[in-house]
């Protein structure tokens, strides 16, 4: 007989070993998480609480949320612009390269309709701040590709380029459950993104002159801005039948726009939330792999990895169209590439929301989810870490990452642990 205590003391100590062994072997300890929730879950030893596991999908669109704020926290605008165009470009045209693939293999590989084709290609195409950010902050301090802003180039990219996947893979759900894809509807997601940035930029402009004004504990100002991007989030569908409305993007536009108008309160924000971090991603890894079906991912195996790997292959000539002509060197765009291999924590949060919604892709999509962060959160851990030297020139002076201009980046060691 197992109650929630003894659920979540079982989740915290066995999940803190496992993903311990993991790093001990330079494996992402991310990848332990999950292992310790399929060991935990319904699936093997069956130790969770029913409680736990009815409530789980409410607490991956908590960590979805969360997600968003701190990736708004970190996207300097004047960064992309100081980049230009390849940064630009790198938000978007790697993740629908991705995406095409996905829709042109996923019938093929999973004899799934294009639309579930495109529902997995959405989830597959965001890469993971969470294994980027700690890697490219290394190569700062260390001066690799810096003299060309090589690190803040694919940080600013991984942020932007998970917002744009999530906003399609909401979308390719709602056509999913509808009868087809009507002008509306294709009409509904440009209106949706706009309503969105609108709304957060707004309460993000009117929260950071309140901050300016009413002295508040930084753990107050959290809390409140959480409160926020909740009542965004829970407030989408019932806005959404009047206008089009994402309040994904709503989280994420209020986190930038406190960010670029206060930039000081952004980055102790931001440190904070990277403590919070620790704990809620250990919970978010492990609630994935318990809802995972062994039977599901055996069946899934070989059409899945190949679905994955083609559609990865499609997002690495993305890469190389978006940075083709901002004149860096080949090797310099196959680093590049590289870097935006890694799956994590968007896939754990957003990968069984198809199941959660009683879609018939749903365990395909979760399966499939939990596959490619399998396979490509070694692949692409292991293969910046072998190709650093061989593609990036070092300057002469390694940068002091503290010192930089994106605050929301400095993130304190603690929240590497699983990633």
């Amino acid at each position: 007989m197992h109650n929630m205590l003894m659920s979540l003391a079982l989740m915290l100590l066995l999940g803190f070993c496992i993903s311990g062994i993991f790093k001990k072997l330079h494996i992402p300890s991310l990848l332990g998480l999950i292992i310790t929730g399929i060991i935990l879950g319904p699936a093997a030893l069956n130790l969770l609480d029913a409680k736990i596991l009815s409530i789980s999908s409410e607490l991956r669109e908590i960590a979805l949320i969360v997600i968003l704020f701190r990736a708004g926290l970190s996207l300097d605008i004047s960064d992309m612009k100081k980049i230009g165009r390849p940064a630009i470009m790198l938000c978007f045209v790697p993740a629908t390269f991705e995406i095409v693939g996905a829709i042109i293999l996923g019938p093929a590989c999973l004899g799934l309709s294009r639309v579930d084709s495109a529902i997995v290609g959405a989830m597959l195409a965001a890469a993971s701040p969470a294994i980027i950010v700690p890697k490219m902050l290394w190569l700062m301090e260390e001066g690799y590709g810096t003299d060309k802003h090589i690190p803040q180039l694919i940080m600013a990219g991984a942020s932007a380029d998970d917002i744009y996947a999530i906003v399609l893979f909401t979308a390719f759900i709602g056509m999913s459950k509808g009868e087809g894809i009507s002008a509306w509807t294709i009409a509904s997601i440009p209106i949706s993104i706009v309503t969105g940035l609108g709304v957060g930029i707004v309460v993000g402009i009117i929260m950071s002159q309140i901050f300016k004004t009413i002295h508040l504990r930084d753990t107050i100002k959290i809390l409140l801005l959480f409160g926020i991007s909740f009542f965004f989030v829970g407030a989408e569908t019932y806005v959404s039948r009047y206008v089009p409305f994402s309040g994904l993007l709503a989280v994420m536009a209020l986190g930038g726009t406190i960010l670029n108008r206060r930039r000081e309160v952004a980055s102790r924000l931001s440190a904070k939330i990277a403590k919070i971090w620790v704990g809620a991603e250990l919970l978010l890894f492990i609630m994935l792999g318990s809802a995972v079906e062994i039977k599901a991912l055996v069946s899934a195996g070989l059409g899945s990895v190949l679905l994955i790997l083609g559609a990865l292959l499609f997002r690495s000539v993305g890469v190389i169209v978006s940075l083709l002509g901002s004149g860096l060197k080949m090797k310099e765009i196959l680093y590049c590439d590289v870097a935006y291999f890694p799956k994590a924590t968007v896939q754990a949060a957003v990968g069984a929301i198809p199941l959660a919604q009683g879609l018939a892709c749903g365990m395909m999509v979760l399966t499939t989810a939990v596959l490619s962060i399998l396979i490509t959160a070694p692949l692409g851990a292991i293969l910046m870490d072998v190709t650093v030297k061989k593609c990036l020139t070092r300057s002469r002076k390694p940068r002091n990452v503290s010192g930089r201009r994106n605050p929301g980046l400095s993130l304190p060691e603690e929240e590497h642990n699983f990633s």
